[in-house]
């Protein structure tokens, strides 16, 4: 079946030229009907929320928190030891912030795994905190997401393969936690993007898109989202697609590839309407968690 294509625009990079809180405003306008951003804790949660009520937008995503520029968390704390109570603070921060506007996805910041720590003490660390962050979304409506990213933009960035953090979801063993597809990020370290796309389907809460090299919109680089994009349509993915690009010109200019038949109307199949009672089967999809592994060895690749 073919499902209709869902944009929404990341207003860390799109807008740029106006204020943070006419963004969502400047969006609606563009024809978006849902926003992400990544921290828009600068502004109080009931201020934000009535922005985007007066705009008529939904926002879909948020991240975690980050640590001040240049500390062993300015990427995110989930993975630094001895940063279990900046993690927890920040964690319980957004996620009163998600409620409160009505956003759906956490995207919980991994992180840098600082130089001075191993491997094994990271990963330790990380699972430790997302499980009780999965587990503090009980009783609400909220998913987390956890992304890889590539080392090139970001050096030690601790999940860098979406097979990690596809194994991490599996260890975690909730439906509260999922995988944020950075096609972007995917392509830079792995390519072969089809086909991690279909491995990964049954794992992905939501997808971001951005061309290679530049990161600016799709069709400016190496990337063939028109191939992409039909692959998407016609799989069993129904969420969101998040517009996480530096535009190589004007916001408004750089619009023109989305495809005419997007629209934000459908709420992903994924999402239950009451908490915990759908589970992700991973077991049927574990491609790479080999059977015995431990949790420190899978979360280690």
């Amino acid at each position: 079946m073919s499902w209709p294509l869902r944009f929404s625009a990341n207003l860390k990079w799109l807008f740029g030229e106006r204020r943070i809180e006419e963004r969502p405003a400047a969006a609606a306008e563009a024809g978006f009907r849902a926003i992400e951003h990544p921290q828009p804790y600068d502004l109080p949660a009931a201020r934000w929320g009535q922005v985007l009520s007066d705009a008529g937008v939904a926002q879909v995503l948020l991240n975690t928190p980050t640590g001040p520029s240049r500390s062993d968390t300015e990427f995110g704390a989930a993975c630094v030891p001895g940063a279990r109570s900046e993690f927890r603070a920040g964690f319980d921060r957004a996620l009163q912030y998600a409620v409160a506007v009505g956003c759906p996805l956490i995207n919980v910041m991994a992180g840098v795994q600082p130089p001075t720590v191993i491997q094994s003490q990271a990963a330790d660390t990380y699972l430790e905190n997302l499980t009780w962050a999965a587990a503090e979304c009980g009783g609400t409506d909220v998913t987390l997401v956890i992304e890889a990213v590539n080392p090139y933009d970001r050096p030690g960035a601790f999940i860098q393969r979406q097979e990690h953090a596809a194994d991490i979801i599996g260890l975690i063993g909730s439906d509260r936690v999922r995988l944020l597809l950075d096609l972007y990020h995917c392509q830079i370290v792995q390519g072969n993007l089809a086909r991690t796309f279909q491995l990964l389907t049954p794992l992905i809460g939501h997808v971001q898109v951005a061309d290679v090299p530049t990161r600016a919109e799709p069709g400016t680089g190496e990337i063939n989202y028109s191939y992409l994009l039909d692959l998407v349509r016609s799989s069993d993915y129904t969420g969101w697609i998040g517009c996480e690009y530096a535009p190589s010109s004007s916001t408004e200019a750089s619009l023109s590839w989305l495809p005419p038949d997007h629209q934000l109307t459908q709420t992903p199949r994924w999402i239950s309407s009451t908490p915990g009672t759908r589970r992700l089967p991973f077991e049927k999809y574990g491609f790479w968690v080999s059977p015995g592994m431990d949790r420190r060895s899978a979360a280690c690749l």
